[in-house]
């Protein structure tokens, strides 16, 4: 059980990064040459939606994982 546990944790915090990265704009190198990057409060639609609910979800389940093997592992 603790082996999937940990397994699964390290599967949904590569998600989670991966996620992240996806949703991250303006960080690549084009930043770097000043270039307008956009507002922070911008509107999210289509796949920028979908890629936010989808970072969301991968979060709530990470959390859930650490504490179930953190109450795992106390036992």
């Amino acid at each position: 059980m603790e082996q999937i546990l940990d397994v699964s944790l390290i599967i949904t915090s590569i998600a989670l990064v991966a996620s992240i990265i996806l949703q991250s704009k303006g960080a690549g190198l084009g930043g770097l040459t000043g270039s307008d990057t956009g507002s922070v409060f911008t509107a999210r639609r289509g796949v920028e939606k979908t890629l936010f609910w989808v970072t969301i979800v991968f979060s709530v389940i990470f959390f859930a994982l650490v504490l179930t093997t953190v109450v795992i592992h106390r036992v």
